[in-house]
């Protein structure tokens, strides 16, 4: 079932920075450090994103990202399909091949429904649901931040 990987989880966590203030260019440092994801990976899918129109990048001193089309536009599934087999293969509990040939097994209609329910999800939820916002920090590293500044 297609719900989304690692890859496609980070690549969200990276635009859905640059969604949080579009007009606002960042670096690769910068995205890493908020999202908590390595530089070299977040670089390399910065440039993925480039190369399928979803972000632009300006080099140089006063450089950095910023999203190529408005955050309402870039829906979740727009960014996932990048790094994911979006069409799911044969889930059935009986085997390859047995859904799609006869009679369906007894799980085909709910897995068939989850999987169309989170392609809806996918779909229909863009990066403008991330405008303005900014996550907080989470209390263990909160916690841990508060102990060394003291």
């Amino acid at each position: 079932m297609f719900i989304y990987g690692k890859t496609s989880s980070n690549a969200i966590a990276v635009m859905s920075f640059l969604a949080a203030d579009p007009k606002r260019r960042a670096g690769s440092g910068e995205i890493a450090k908020a999202r908590n994801i390595s530089q070299a990976l977040t670089a390399k899918l910065l440039t993925q994103l480039a190369a399928a129109g979803l972000v632009h990048g300006q080099p140089g001193p006063g450089g950095g990202y910023t999203l190529a089309k408005p955050a309402g536009k870039i829906c979740l599934l727009d960014i996932a399909s990048l790094f994911e087999q979006t069409e799911p293969p044969s889930l059935c509990p009986f085997g390859h091949d047995w859904c799609g040939v006869g009679e369906p097994c007894p799980l085909h209609n709910m897995i068939d429904g989850m999987i169309a329910s989170n392609r809806a999800f996918m779909k229909k939820t863009s990066l403008a649901v991330f405008e303005g916002k900014t996550p907080r920090m989470p209390a263990k590293a909160a916690r841990s931040k508060k102990n060394r500044n003291a």
